[in-house]
C-alpha cells in the first residue's frame, strides 16, 4: 500500500498518521471515492472527483481541492503501480480535527490518498437479502459516506448465510441496493435498475452502465424482482458487471444473455478511453 496525507507521501502507511481528534474518525464524518486502477492508471477519475465534491456539499463540508486530490494520486501511483493489473485508490476527505461529539471543530480538512493492489473480481457472486433497509429519506441518502457500520453489519449476515454481498430494501420496500454494488436485473425481457430517489448511491460504474446498455430505471418491491427477475447482476467500481448466481434461495443464470452483452459492452467501451 501506498498513502498520501495531506501533501505529504507517508514512508510507512500502516503506522498512525492522522489525528485522533479527527472527525472522520470518531464519528465517520467524512466521504470517499474508491477508483479502479488499470495498469497504474485511474479509470473515470474525472467523475468519481466530481461525486466526491457532490457528497462533501451533500455532507456540508468544504470542496475539495481537486487539483491538490490529482496531485495526491499522481504520488501514489508513481514509482510502481503500472505493474499492477488491477488496482484501488481510496480517496478520503473528511471534516478534520474537531471536539470530541457531533460538532464540526471547524478545523482543517483531512485529505487522504492510499493505493493497493487488488485481485479480479469474480465473474459471478451470490447475494442476500438482508432485514435491514436503507433511508431513502435520511440526511445522507445518496453520499459515499465513510459512515459505512451499517455496511458491515449486512455483508457479515449476508456471508454467515453464504453469500458475498447484502442487498438492502429500502423503507417502501423496493429495491435500493448493495453494500457497496448497485443492481441491475431483467424482467419481461428489460433491462431494469432501481432509480436514485429509492435511496441508492449514484455509482460511477451504475452511470455508464445505464449509459452505454440502455437501462431503465424503474423502482419495484425487493420481493418481486427476487421472485421474478430471469436474471441480475452488481456493478461496483471493482467488480465492473458481476453475474449474481444465487439471491437468498433462489438459483439465477450466470451469467445470462443480457448480463453477458452488458459485460462485453463495458469490456469493449472500457478500452476506448479510461476517462469516459
Amino acid at each position: 500500500m501506498r498513502a498520501w496525507l495531506n501533501g505529504t507521501l507517508l514512508t510507512d502507511p500502516t503506522q498512525g498518521a492522522v489525528a485522533v481528534t479527527d472527525h472522520g474518525f470518531t464519528v465517520g464524518d467524512g466521504v470517499f471515492e474508491a477508483v479502479k486502477t488499470l495498469h497504474g492508471e485511474p479509470f473515470a477519475l474525472t467523475r468519481h472527483l466530481a461525486r466526491l465534491e457532490r457528497s462533501a456539499a451533500g455532507l456540508g463540508l468544504p470542496a475539495p481541492d481537486l487539483a491538490d486530490v490529482r496531485r495526491g494520486v499522481a504520488a501514489v501511483l508513481a514509482d510502481g503501480a503500472t505493474g499492477d493489473p488491477i488496482g484501488r485508490l481510496r480517496i478520503t476527505w473528511t471534516a478534520g480535527p474537531a471536539p470530541m461529539g457531533s460538532g464540526r471543530g471547524g478545523g482543517p480538512a483531512t485529505l487522504v490518498v492510499a493505493y493497493s493492489a487488488i485481485d479480479v473480481a469474480a465473474r459471478e457472486t451470490t447475494v442476500v437479502t438482508v432485514p435491514w433497509t436503507r433511508n431513502e429519506h435520511g440526511a445522507t441518502a445518496g453520499l459515499k459516506t465513510t459512515s459505512y457500520a451499517e455496511n458491515v453489519i449486512a455483508l457479515a449476515h449476508a456471508q454467515a448465510h453464504g453469500g458475498t454481498e447484502a442487498i438492502f430494501a429500502n423503507t417502501a420496500g423496493d429495491l435500493c441496493e448493495g453494500t457497496g454494488s448497485n443492481v441491475f436485473y431483467v424482467l419481461d425481457g428489460e433491462l431494469r435498475t432501481p432509480s436514485l430517489t429509492a435511496g441508492c448511491l449514484a455509482g460511477i460504474t451504475r452511470e455508464l452502465v445505464v449509459e452505454w446498455c440502455g437501462a431503465r430505471e424503474v423502482d419495484e418491491p425487493l420481493a418481486d424482482v427476487r421472485e421474478r427477475a430471469s436474471e441480475a447482476f452488481l456493478v461496483s467500481t471493482t467488480r465492473d458487471a458481476q453475474a449474481i448466481a444465487r439471491w437468498d434461495d433462489r438459483e439465477l443464470p450466470a451469467r445470462g444473455p443480457v448480463t453477458q452483452r452488458c459485460a462485453e459492452t463495458w469490456s469493449a467501451r472500457e478500452a476506448e478511453t479510461m476517462d469516459p
